[in-house]
């Protein structure tokens, strides 16, 4: 009796550690996915950033140019020109978000000067 009953104990520890295996298996599948879904998640929240900056650089330089159009009288060269410098400033967000370009000392708090208060670098 003793033997019958140690037969099926091990056999039912061998269908528990196979249930086991299986589960850290799909539990391991499962964090893959998730990981891949979280870099997706970044690389489509970076995309809407980079573009929503880009555009709103144009927008502003549109507007600002048709403003100035309108109450200058200058048209179409205020628009013509301040499209074009939000088109410049719309890349230039875009390359220092990515960090292709430094930043601008403005915006990290650096006046360009050196320890001792001088203008050199």
């Amino acid at each position: 009796m003793t033997d019958h009953r140690d037969d099926g104990l091990e056999e039912r520890r061998k269908r528990l550690s196979a249930e086991l295996a299986d589960r850290k298996a799909d539990d391991v599948a499962e964090a893959k996915r998730d990981a891949q879904s979280e870099e997706s998640r970044k690389g489509m929240a970076l995309g809407f950033k980079l573009s929503s900056e880009f555009i709103s650089a144009v927008a502003v330089g549109a507007i600002l140019g048709f403003m100035l159009d309108r109450f200058a009288g200058t048209a179409p060269w205020g628009m013509i020109v301040l499209l074009l410098l939000g088109f410049c400033a719309g890349v230039l967000n875009v390359l220092r978000s990515v960090g292709k370009v430094a930043p601008s000392p403005l915006i990290t708090g650096q006046s360009g000067k050196d320890e001792k208060g001088n203008g050199g670098r």
